[in-house]
């Protein structure tokens, strides 16, 4: 009897340990799907030419106007077109201060006030990099676009947006 009990209780725990040493073949990856831009809205950069507003150039943006849409900005993202942005919308016209963590595509972010005047322009921001930002005056709106954009514009403090929501 107690053979058959030992024989009973090898059997057993062969049997658990087979069970329990199967690997599950399926894949551990992590699908996750591209943010794209979505067209919220159209923004235009003006500079005065003789005390006329000439238009420099016309953008589709996103609009961040929500607390997470600020906080989540244009991170994670893999490319911009040029003629594209992303405009944050401020509860507040004060300094602000802005940093690149998560993000993938170096940008020139441009600060403009309350009154749609450009303030401050931080040109070739770095791809992660969680240094802050910060605008050379108070401002309510910040408007990110690719890199190199405001020297090929040359976008000047001063000059000024409008923009429409769609």
């Amino acid at each position: 009897m107690k053979t058959t009990h030992i024989y009973s209780l090898s059997l057993l725990c062969i049997t658990l340990a087979m069970f329990s040493c199967k690997t599950d073949q399926k894949s551990n990856t992590t699908i996750t799907k591209e943010i794209s831009f979505t067209k919220e809205g159209e923004l235009s950069l003006f500079t005065l030419e003789d005390s006329i507003p000439k238009l420099i150039t016309q953008l589709d943006i996103e609009i961040a106007d929500s607390d997470y849409e600020r906080e989540t900005g244009l991170m994670y993202r893999k490319t911009m077109e040029n003629k594209q942005g992303m405009l944050f919308i401020s509860e507040e016209n004060k300094v602000q201060s802005f940093y690149m963590k998560n993000t993938l595509i170096p940008l020139d972010i441009i600060y403009i006030d309350q009154g749609y005047k450009v303030v401050s322009i931080q040109k070739e921001a770095k791809p992660l990099d969680e240094k802050s930002l910060v605008s050379k005056g108070p401002a309510k709106y910040i408007l990110e676009v690719n890199a190199k954009l405001t020297d090929l514009w040359n976008l000047k403090t001063g000059d000024s947006i409008s923009f429409s929501k769609l």
